[in-house]
C-alpha cells in the first residue's frame, strides 16, 4: 500500500485527509516542537505520521504513555502530558469539531477559543462594569465563583452526552471519545519526586478520582472538553437566570448587577443548577459577593474605579522569577513579562518596576518599556 500524499482528499468515506493530520502535526509541534517526544517523533516524521494515519483509519489506534510532574506556581498541581503522537491526535480532533462548538458558545466565554484569551476575558468584563455601573457614576456589585477541583471533578459521561450532540459523524464521536475516556494513569511516567507528589492536595489529584471523573491538565483536548462541559452553565447563566453582564473564563466566572439580592438569589440557581445538571459543585471558599467599586481580580487583572492595573501577586512574582531564573531565560520571559504588563492601561509604573529589574541582569530595554534586547555575552556566560 503507498503512503498516503499530504494533499489527499477524503474518499470511500475516509474521515479525514492526511494533509489534515499534516497540518495537525504542524499545530502541535509549534508550541512542543523541543520536547523529548517531540524529537523522537521528528527523528522519522515520515514513517510516523504515516503509521498513525494508518491506525486512526484502521481503528487500531490507542493513547500512549503520559507523563506527569507538579508545578507550584501559584499552588502546587499535577501537569499531565500525552505523548507527542497523542497530541497530534488532539490536535487533529480539535481542528475539526471545534468550529462548530465555538460557534455555538456565548461571547462572553473565555479560555481555548481564537482570541479569546485573558486580555479578552479581562477587557470584556472592564465594558461590563462601565456599562452597570454608568461609568461608574452608580453602586453596583459583582459576584465571582469558581467550581470545586474543576478537572478532576469533570464527569466524562456527561461529557460524552454533550459531545454528541455536535459530533455526529460516528467516526469522529468514536475518536473524541477515545480520547476523552482514556486514563491516562494506566500508562505513565512519573517525574516528580514523590515529595514533590505529596503537596498536590489529595482531592486535587488524578490519581484519586473515579474512573469515570476527571480530565487531565496540559493537553489541548482537556481546555476544550473544558469549554463544551461548561457551556451549559453559560446558556444557563444567559438565558435562564437572564444575567445580562456575565464573564466565564475557564471555571471562573463572574455576574454583575445593580442588585446584590438579585446576584443572591442566581448564587442559589447556580448552585442547584450545578450538582443536578453537570455533577459538579461550586467552591464557597471561593465565593465573593461585593460592590463592584471595591476592585474585581479577575484573569491576573484588576479593575477598579478608573484604573485596570496587573495583579499585585503577577507582578511580584514576575520580579522573583526576573531575579533567580538562569540567564539564557531572561530575555524570552522578560519580553512576556513586560508584554503583559501592557496590557492594561495603568500598569505603567508596573512595566517601569519589571524593565529595572532587567536592567539589573544586564538587558536593554527600549523607551516604551515594550521589549528588551538579547544580551550576548551573559547568554553565553551565564
Amino acid at each position: 500500500m503507498s503512503a498516503p500524499s499530504a494533499d489527499s482528499r477524503p474518499s470511500d468515506g475516509a474521515p479525514f485527509t492526511f494533509e489534515a493530520l499534516v497540518q495537525a502535526w504542524l499545530d502541535c509541534r509549534r508550541t512542543k516542537r523541543n520536547s523529548a517526544s517531540a524529537l523522537a517523533f521528528e527523528q522519522n516524521v515520515e514513517r510516523n505520521l504515516v503509521d498513525l494515519h494508518t491506525r486512526l483509519l484502521a481503528g487500531t489506534y490507542t493513547p500512549g504513555r503520559s507523563i506527569c510532574f507538579v508545578v507550584t506556581r501559584p499552588k502546587p498541581r499535577e501537569v499531565w502530558a500525552a505523548d507527542f503522537a497523542d497530541r497530534i491526535v488532539h490536535h487533529l480532533l480539535y481542528n475539526h469539531v471545534a468550529p462548530r462548538f465555538h460557534a455555538g458558545f456565548i461571547a462572553a466565554s473565555c479560555a481555548c477559543i481564537p482570541g479569546r484569551g485573558t486580555l479578552y476575558a479581562a477587557q470584556r468584563l472592564a465594558h461590563d462594569v462601565r456599562s452597570v455601573t454608568q461609568n461608574w457614576s452608580r453602586p453596583a456589585w459583582y459576584l465571582k465563583c469558581d467550581l470545586s477541583n474543576f478537572f478532576v471533578a469533570i464527569d466524562k459521561r456527561v461529557l460524552s452526552e454533550q459531545l454528541a450532540v455536535r459530533i455526529t459523524e460516528p467516526w469522529w464521536l468514536a475518536l473524541a471519545r477515545v480520547v476523552l475516556f482514556h486514563d491516562p494513569r494506566t500508562a505513565v511516567d512519573v517525574r516528580s519526586p514523590a515529595s514533590l507528589m505529596r503537596q498536590v492536595a489529595p482531592h486535587k489529584s488524578l490519581f484519586n478520582a473515579p474512573d469515570h471523573t476527571g480530565l487531565p491538565i496540559g493537553n489541548l483536548s482537556s481546555q476544550f472538553f473544558a469549554n463544551v462541559y461548561l457551556d451549559a452553565l453559560d446558556q444557563f447563566a444567559k438565558h435562564q437566570i437572564s444575567a445580562r453582564r456575565y464573564v466565564r473564563y475557564v471555571d471562573d466566572f463572574i455576574l454583575l448587577h445593580e442588585s446584590p439580592q438579585w446576584l443572591n438569589a442566581a448564587h442559589k440557581r447556580i448552585d442547584a443548577f450545578l450538582p443536578e445538571r453537570l455533577h459538579a459543585h461550586l467552591n464557597p471558599r471561593k465565593t465573593i459577593l461585593q460592590r463592584i467599586d471595591r476592585g474585581i481580580d479577575f484573569v491576573g487583572h484588576v479593575i477598579k474605579p478608573w484604573q485596570h492595573t496587573t495583579r499585585p501577586r503577577t507582578v511580584r512574582t514576575a520580579l522573583r522569577r526576573i531575579e533567580t531564573m538562569p540567564a539564557a531565560d531572561v530575555f524570552s520571559a522578560g519580553n512576556s513579562y513586560l508584554g503583559l504588563m501592557r496590557q492594561v492601561g495603568n500598569s505603567h509604573q508596573d512595566q517601569v518596576v519589571i524593565a529595572r529589574a532587567l536592567l539589573k541582569r544586564g538587558h536593554a530595554v527600549d523607551g516604551g518599556l515594550t521589549k528588551i534586547f538579547r544580551n550576548r555575552s551573559q547568554e553565553a556566560n551565564p
